[in-house]
């Protein structure tokens, strides 16, 4: 059991408070800081802190994979870590993407390889042969877009917007208000040359600020939050189909607590706040908008799921020892939400104790501060930081240290 120094992440669309508040760091910082990674991604390993200094969780994984990650982890997996767990921050939206299921992961990666395509280049498409289920957790208020939105709905937003540019579309929708049709017009805007694409997203825009403006002088408040969404998207990313796109997709805003799990093909972007995310080890993206990285249109219309998702938030469930675990069928994570009271900040909690399980845990503490012990082993782990515990390591106890705590607990879901 080690304490597990994340490795942090920079892109513009992060905070540069969010991160180190949580961490009791500092800020604004310098740069933006969007994720930080606790895992031991081949592309950014956290580092286990030990008496002989920082190690790379993932050389310490590859000497002794039986023992850090357990004899079934190892069989099922291979010498590797199968999650990636991160607490990710976003000031600004996330790119337009989706992610591809294994079959296609694992062709496109013999594919890229076999065209030569170096594993770095910014063209690569799939840098490994894993896919990429993700959950992500609001921290704070999370605001989402996932998932294709019932066509029925989306015909009613394009109604309430009555813009002429739109009437085309709306009929080829109300024709096939299925998979289908959203599959026809989502592949419609997304190839639009950008002359014609440059005519109807400003009508789109000008129809979105109208409704808003009708909405204030009326008791009718449907779509609001989708309408504020485009019209900042067309803002951050003018000219870009994935502004269009958004038209398409389900609105959602987490409350702390709150989760989203998108499997293989769920056309997503991340909007803003604060969340830890879990997701199989993987960096896998198709990008379709609402970003200056490479975007490839072809190759995500093929892994796109175009069915309906009705009610993309997850139904988390209360355990009967009080945690709460978020279900989902990915065999590479699991994750549970642990909340500890002590009773005054002066005593510490009863114990919490974890299984025994023969697989390698992650516990992020993300409020309080709190005791964990494993045998004769003892370590503080703060809010903002993560501990590992190997596979070898005994059953760890959690006791708070303050008025209350809570802790995540990450490990793998299935070995079956």
């Amino acid at each position: 059991m080690n304490l597990l120094d994340g490795a942090a992440r920079s892109y513009a669309w992060g905070s540069r408070t969010a991160l180190a508040e949580l961490r009791g760091l500092a800020s604004p910082t310098r740069h933006p800081e969007a994720e930080l990674w606790f895992g031991a991604h081949p592309g950014d390993p956290a580092q286990l802190v030990t008496e002989a200094g920082p190690t790379s969780l993932l050389e310490v994984i590859d000497r002794d994979p039986a023992g850090q990650l357990g004899q079934a982890v190892a069989e099922r997996f291979g010498s590797r870590l199968p999650f990636l767990v991160k607490f990710l921050a976003a000031e600004e939206p996330l790119s337009l993407q989706a992610h591809p299921s294994l079959d296609q992961a694992q062709e496109g990666f013999r594919r890229e390889n076999a065209a030569g395509v170096p594993i770095d280049a910014p063209v690569r498409n799939y840098r490994d042969a894993s896919h990429k289920p993700e959950l992500v957790v609001a921290l704070t208020e999370f605001d989402a877009l996932a998932g294709f939105r019932v066509p029925r709905e989306t015909i009613e937003l394009f109604a309430l917007l009555g813009a002429e540019e739109l009437a085309p579309y709306q009929r080829m929708l109300e024709d096939q208000p299925d998979a289908t049709g959203l599959r026809t017009l989502f592949t419609s805007w997304i190839t639009l040359p950008q002359r014609a694409l440059d005519a109807v997203l400003p009508a789109v825009l000008d129809a979105c600020v109208r409704a808003l403006e009708r909405a204030e002088t009326t008791s009718d408040r449907r779509f609001v939050p989708e309408l504020r969404t485009v019209l900042e998207l067309g803002e951050y990313y003018p000219g870009d189909a994935g502004v269009l796109a958004a038209l398409l997709l389900n609105r959602v805003t987490l409350r702390p607590g709150e989760a989203l799990y998108l499997d293989a093909g769920n056309l997503h972007a991340y909007l803003r706040g604060t969340a830890v995310e879990i997701m199989a080890n993987s960096d896998n993206v198709l990008r379709g908008g609402l970003t200056p990285k490479h975007v490839d249109v072809p190759e995500l219309l093929r892994v796109l799921d175009f069915e309906p998702l009705p009610s993309p938030i997850l139904e988390a469930r209360t355990l009967p020892d009080g945690s709460v675990r978020y279900p989902t069928p990915a065999p590479e994570f699991a994750l549970t939400r642990v909340d500890l009271r002590s009773g005054s900040a002066d005593a510490a909690s009863a114990p919490y104790a974890l299984d025994r399980v023969d697989r390698p845990r992650i516990l992020l503490c993300v409020h309080g501060h709190v005791q964990v012990r494993a045998g004769e082993r003892a370590l503080p782990l703060d809010r903002g930081h993560a501990l590992w515990v190997a596979a070898s390591d005994p059953a760890p106890e959690l006791c708070s240290a303050t008025d209350d705590a809570t802790v995540f607990v990450a490990e793998v879901g299935s070995v079956d």
